[in-house]
Order: C-alpha cells, then sequence, then structure tokens
C-alpha cells in the first residue's frame, strides 16, 4: 500500500472518531484545564469482597482507603464492622442483600424493614450508604422462582427506605452479569435474551420510577479469554490498536470495555429505557492464575486497570455515552483466597492484607502507603514535566498507525496534524503519530505506561516542536 493510500485511510477514520469526540481548539485547552480535577468528577469505586481470612482490620482499610483517590465502595453484604469504619469519610458505600435474603424481603414487608432497621438506620448519615444492591446475578442463576421474586423483595425494600424517609437518599437496584445479553457485538446490535425481556422490563420500570442505575458488570478480561489474540489483547488492555467498526453506527472502537458499555447501553434502549443510567459494579484483571489460563500476569492487570482508570479520569465516556464517566467499581481492594475456581479468581486484588500496593495504578494520593507494611512496593516512578511521549526509531508504519488511531481516539484534539493544522507538516505518519503520541500522553495520568504503545514509544527530555507546531509537555 502506497504512503498516500495510508494517509487516506488515516483522516478517514479520525472522521470516524469526530462522531465520539468533537473537541473544538477552545473546548479541548479547557479539557486541559480541567484534567486536573477530574478525580472530583469521575466516579471510581472499588469491590470490597470478604471471602478470605487474612484481610486486614477494618479500620486500617479506612485509612487506606482515604490515602487513594477511591471514593466508593461495594460492599456483597452489609458488615457492620466495615460500614461503621467508613463514617464520616465521605466515602459512598453500596451495600448488598444476598440472593439468600430475596425469598424472606419479598414475602414479607417486615422483613425488608428489619433488613434497613438492622443494615442501614445504625449507621446513615454518618456512613455515607448510596445504594443497596438486592441479590448478584441473579438472572444466570436461572431459577424461576428466584428470579420471579426479585422485583417485590426490591419493592419492599424500596418501600422500607421511603418508610424510613430514606426515598431518594438510598437507593435500589440489583447487579447482573453480561450473561443477561443475547447479543453483544457489535454494540449497536445489544439486546437482552428474550427469556429475561419480561422480568427486566419490570425491574427497569421500577429502576426508572425510582431513579437508580441499571448495574452490571463487564470483564473484557473473559473476552479476551474466548479470544486470545494479540490483537484481542490490546484491543482488551487500552492499547494502541486498529480498532473495530460497529457495522451498524460506523462508530470505531478503539477498546473493549466501551464496545461492552455501549451493548449494555443498546440493550436498554431496545426496551425503551434510554434514561436509565448504567453502573459497572464489577470490572478487573488478574494478576496472576493457574498455568493453563490466559491473560493473568502483573503486566496485563497493571495496564487494563491503569488505562481504565485514566480512560474513566478523561471523562471521554463512551461513543454511546460521551462526554461522562461511567460510575465504576474495580474488582477488586483486595484478593480472596477461599474463593473457589481457577487461581485467577484469588488474584484480582489490587493491595495486599500488608496494605502495600499489587501494582501502582496511580490511586494513591501520595508515594506512600498508610502504614509501613512488611513488604513495602515502591511506586513506579512519574516522569517529570519536562519529558515528551515520541515513538522509538525504525518502529512500522502499521505500528505508528495503530498509535495515531488509538491517540485520537482517546478524545484528544487532533485538530493540528489534519490539512491547515499547525503541526500538518511535514504530512507524514511518522510526525503525525509523534504529535498525537505525545498529546495523548501529556493529557492521561502520565504514569510510564501512557508512554508505552505496546513498547513503541519513549520519553525524552529534547522538546519535538519545530516552527509553529508546539509539542505539549504540561507545561505548556
Amino acid at each position: 500500500m502506497s504512503h498516500k493510500a495510508t494517509k487516506l485511510i488515516r483522516f478517514s477514520s479520525l472522521t470516524v472518531m469526530a462522531l465520539f469526540s468533537q473537541l473544538s481548539t477552545l473546548s479541548f485547552f479547557l479539557f486541559l484545564i480541567l484534567f486536573h480535577h477530574a478525580d472530583s468528577q469521575s466516579f471510581i469505586g472499588v469491590n470490597y469482597g470478604q471471602f478470605a481470612d487474612n484481610l486486614p482490620p477494618p479500620e486500617a482499610t479506612a485509612k487506606l482507603l482515604q490515602s487513594t483517590t477511591i471514593k466508593n465502595v461495594r460492599l456483597y453484604g452489609a458488615d457492620p464492622a466495615i460500614i461503621k469504619s467508613l463514617a464520616n469519610t465521605g466515602i459512598g458505600i453500596v451495600i448488598g442483600a444476598s440472593n439468600g435474603d430475596i425469598l424472606a424481603l419479598a414475602s414479607d414487608p417486615n422483613s425488608a424493614t428489619q433488613w434497613i432497621n438492622s443494615n442501614v438506620l445504625p449507621f446513615y448519615p454518618s456512613s455515607n450508604i448510596t445504594l443497596i444492591t438486592v441479590g448478584n446475578e441473579v438472572m444466570s442463576t436461572n431459577d424461576p422462582g428466584l428470579i420471579s421474586q426479585l422485583l417485590p423483595a426490591m419493592r419492599n425494600v424500596q418501600r422500607a427506605l421511603s418508610s424510613a424517609s430514606l426515598g431518594g437518599k438510598v437507593r435500589v437496584s440489583t447487579v447482573h452479569s453480561m450473561s443477561v445479553l443475547a447479543q453483544s457485538d457489535p454494540p449497536s446490535s445489544g439486546s437482552f435474551y428474550p427469556g429475561f425481556q419480561d422480568a427486566l422490563r419490570g425491574l427497569l420500570a421500577f429502576q426508572r420510577d425510582n431513579a437508580s442505575p441499571f448495574a452490571i458488570n463487564p470483564y473484557p478480561f473473559f473476552a479476551y479469554q474466548s479470544d486470545p489474540r494479540p490483537e484481542t489483547l490490546a484491543f482488551c488492555l487500552f492499547q494502541p490498536n486498529s480498532g473495530r467498526v460497529d457495522s451498524g453506527t460506523g462508530i470505531k472502537y478503539m477498546n473493549m470495555f466501551d464496545a461492552q458499555v455501549d451493548a449494555v447501553r443498546s440493550a436498554l434502549n431496545s426496551l425503551g429505557f434510554k434514561d436509565i443510567e448504567i453502573l459497572i459494579a464489577e470490572t478487573g484483571w488478574p494478576y496472576q492464575g493457574d498455568s493453563n489460563e490466559v491473560g493473568p500476569s502483573v503486566e496485563n492487570a497493571r495496564a487494563y486497570n491503569g488505562n481504565l482508570i485514566a480512560h474513566l479520569r478523561s471523562m471521554i465516556g463512551t461513543p454511546l455515552m460521551p462526554g461522562k464517566s461511567v460510575d465504576t467499581y474495580i474488582f477488586a481492594l483486595y484478593d480472596e483466597n477461599q474463593k473457589p475456581g481457577p487461581a485467577s479468581e484469588r488474584a484480582f486484588g489490587l493491595f495486599k492484607p500488608d496494605l502495600g500496593m499489587t501494582y501502582d495504578v496511580g490511586l494513591l494520593t501520595s508515594s506512600q502507603t498508610p502504614s509501613t507494611p512488611t513488604a513495602p512496593v515502591t511506586p513506579s516512578p512519574k516522569p517529570t514535566a519536562s519529558n515528551w511521549c515520541v515513538p522509538k526509531a525504525g518502529i512500522p508504519e502499521a505500528q505508528l498507525q495503530a498509535n495515531l488511531d488509538y491517540a485520537c481516539g482517546q478524545g484528544i484534539d487532533c485538530g493540528p496534524i489534519q490539512p491547515g493544522g499547525a503541526c500538518f507538516e511535514p504530512n507524514t505518519l511518522a510526525s503525525h503519530a509523534a504529535y498525537a503520541m505525545n498529546l495523548y500522553f501529556q493529557t492521561s495520568a502520565k504514569n510510564p505506561w501512557n508512554c508505552d504503545f505496546s513498547q513503541t514509544a519513549t520519553l525524552t527530555s529534547t522538546n519535538p516542536s519545530y516552527n509553529a507546531c508546539v509539542y505539549p509537555n504540561g507545561s505548556t
């Protein structure tokens, strides 16, 4: 293929991206100014599971969380010690009624009242309980009796909250797995299994009336395990890739997370619930697994969670829900060493029982852990503001093209490298990719992995700016 043809494809892909991110020059610079305040705007939570015998005391965990940018925690139950430990921290708390509670909650309103009296009223509002999830992945049990009782249980819990004057303050939802979708590829074809649709319509009508979110658990990790090709891994890890075009809309997706979330959006829209918000109740990547498991590694876990956090903080959103961060809970705060199944099930933790980081994804507000761990973990150093991110020498054009498409697909302003822009000349793929890669790095968290691009980029202290083309470095 000639270089001229390559350039034509390049700008065609940028045109597609314009559907997703149309930032004017003025709005882009506003984005740069606001980016440093994105922690307060984006929603990043963590799942706090307890299927373990080596977890630190709740008070130590509360201090750990206060040393991070994590502002929301999801519990699978309603452990009073944990809820109490989070009092007066401002951290939002999701508590859960188990699948085993559903029948009692559905059949007896007094049971729901007692549940609220025991698990909410003693702690609220000092402990900022924001949501109650009734059941976890109930649809996936394929138990008709349990599924039929889910909505009555949620209604009774809502009535109990309203009776306690907490209606509208603490909301009620339930959590689904991605298996409720019959179709998710391409995202615009997203639809629920016909057998679930009647039950879901009732649940969604209730949730719309009470302004509660549709909670679901997308895992690009499992998508990669079912299709373990290198290009799929890059797509799942938010790394440079050629993207995937939705044949129904023409939108090019650059990562699996957005594709999965938009498939859920399409499924909700198809049932007539365009106004219900989506909450990501779980997503994550394991850092180790059994020898026969594809995908678990520290490198992959760091890449997925680190890039996901950067994606959420950017407030880019998804192609179908642009300009806002999807509320997301990362799985998980700690490993749960008593969970059954493959080794990966016990290796999702961001932190160790000694409160040290399993690996650094930029969640700590400082470089120190809140207590002295027995095995200190040193965070990866961040580059200084005088560094620029540029391609390494000798990178093939195909990889440069992928880097360019990826960077411009993340919401940065690639106008300067389009015809008439200050950086359009020289009109070469290498020059355009260098500008876009650096701009992506400068508008990200500026962690080392933000200038990785599948090991095809490097940091330099030499300013690559020329003539009127200025390469930002975080201080310009």
